[in-house]
């Protein structure tokens, strides 16, 4: 019998959570079907997480680590506010192509029926990407490339285009990937 290391069986369950939370139907994942798939009993879950709520939150605390880091990347990178836009609004749409599972999550699909504190933490999460796409509004505004009367406005309808786009993506079963032609979009909101 094979031992794994610690932490290995918790970054295992997570990663079956998400590969779960893949599939087009969508169906509710209880821990009883999350354990099969693991060939581990409940009781094996319930060691490295307290409840179900709990493995939820690794997804979530996921999202936001990759989702941060790759903002915080891009705004270090890249001066020009207006490219900072263009590039966090298509790393956003690349993400939930990447990563179908983690956007059900995002979209709040996966939290119908779970905790409600997860879904208030997915509503602060797309508040926090609003926040960082007016940011480089704002220095799209400093470098004379923006209307300051106009940030707002503007990074709400970019948030509102990628979040559409989110759940679009997971409405087709995945089908419809959401970074087709957003650039045109996200250029046009940004004249």
């Amino acid at each position: 019998m094979a031992t794994t290391k610690p932490g290995e069986r918790k970054l295992q369950i997570l990663q079956t959570l998400a590969s779960m939370l893949e599939q087009p139907k969508g169906e509710k994942i209880t821990t009883a079907a999350l354990a099969a798939r693991l060939d581990v009993s409940e009781a094996a879950l319930y060691r490295h997480f307290a409840s179900k709520a709990q493995m939820f939150e690794g997804l979530i605390e996921f999202i936001e680590s990759t989702v941060f880091g790759l903002i915080n990347q891009i705004t270090a990178q890249q001066e020009n506010g207006l490219l900072q836009v263009q590039a966090i609004t298509g790393m956003l749409l690349n993400f939930a192509e990447r990563n179908p599972g983690m956007t059900r999550v995002i979209i709040g699909d996966a939290l119908v029926n779970e905790d409600p504190r997860l879904q208030l933490r997915m509503n602060q999460f797309v508040e926090r990407v609003e926040l960082a796409i007016k940011q480089a509004m704002r220095v799209a505004v400093s470098q004379g490339q923006a209307m300051e009367a106009e940030v707002a406005t503007r990074a709400n309808m970019i948030t509102s285009l990628v979040m559409g786009r989110w759940h679009r993506f997971a409405k087709t079963g995945f089908q419809q990937n959401p970074s087709d032609n957003a650039q045109a979009q996200i250029q046009l909101m940004l004249v």
